[in-house]
């Protein structure tokens, strides 16, 4: 007999709670959710269909971009929605099992790893921040050397111009590297855990400017607000320089522990 698939969308503690989520959510596929529970822990699961989740189908599923952002979509408002009422630690997109038993199987394996994420996530949230330089103004042209006919100019004078170009726009760079320096170091100081991600493309985002900070910080909830004001104050601050801050969300970004916290447990 073929058991039912079941999407999974993140893990909670098990208070005891007959529902660990609002009235009304649904998941992927617009399946019910529900906790199944598992020595103190539970996930949350909803019953998804064969015909696209199955390995196969699921493979040749997740190369259709609309398909995928459908599923995304639900995957983040389950996760959301646990995450306003208690800490969970979100899995994989695209995590699926076969029955309870293999949600169980799941809780049974992941066991350390889910309560030592749920014991460092407890009333904490993530920020993001990204600071962007915006695109070079137009340079003026340097004058033209006494007795140049209008519109000409010498081989010397143009390599001079390009030098005094190069070395204006590296020092804007470096200007623009200082100022993400200093917010982040600013921002870690006051989370207790900092992430960097990689610089974003924004030419895939359809904007010009150059993404030179992309963070995530975890913050304990009750001081949220006052980072956030920090953010702000260092946004007023940093001519030239655009700092946009987002948040507070379940923290994805701090789900697997710090490399730094592995290393100093085996020390």
């Amino acid at each position: 007999m073929t058991r039912e698939l079941e999407y999974a969308y993140g893990v909670v503690r098990d208070t005891g709670a007959p529902d660990p989520l609002p009235p009304g959510v649904l998941g992927v596929a617009g399946g019910p959710v529900r906790a199944v529970r598992h020595r103190g822990l539970a996930v949350l699961a909803s019953p998804v269909p064969a015909e696209e989740f199955e390995e196969g189908p699921l493979r040749a599923r997740l190369e259709d971009l609309a398909w995928l952002e459908e599923v995304a979509r639900a995957h983040q408002r389950v996760v959301n929605a646990a995450g306003a009422v208690g800490c969970v630690v979100p899995v994989g997109m695209a995590t699926v099992c076969r029955g309870e038993e293999g949600l169980r199987r799941m809780l049974e394996e992941g066991h350390p790893r889910f309560t030592g994420a749920l014991d460092r996530l407890e009333g904490r949230v993530e920020w993001g921040v990204k600071v962007y330089a915006g695109p070079a103004g137009a340079e003026a042209p340097a004058p033209a050397p006494p007795g140049a006919t209008a519109g000409a100019v010498s081989g010397r004078e143009y390599l001079r111009r390009r030098t005094a170009q190069r070395r204006a726009q590296e020092q804007r760079w470096q200007s623009a590297e200082d100022g993400a320096r200093l917010v982040h170091e600013t921002l870690a100081g006051l989370a207790e855990r900092a992430r960097l991600h990689p610089p974003q493309d924004g030419r895939l985002a359809g904007v010009t400017d150059r993404n030179v900070l992309n963070a995530a910080y975890l913050v304990p909830h009750e001081h949220s607000e006052g980072f956030a004001q920090r953010v702000r104050e260092l946004a007023d601050r940093l001519a030239g320089l655009r700092v946009e801050l987002t948040g507070p969300w379940v923290p994805y970004s701090f789900v697997a522990p710090d490399p730094a916290d592995r290393a100093r447990a085996a020390s």
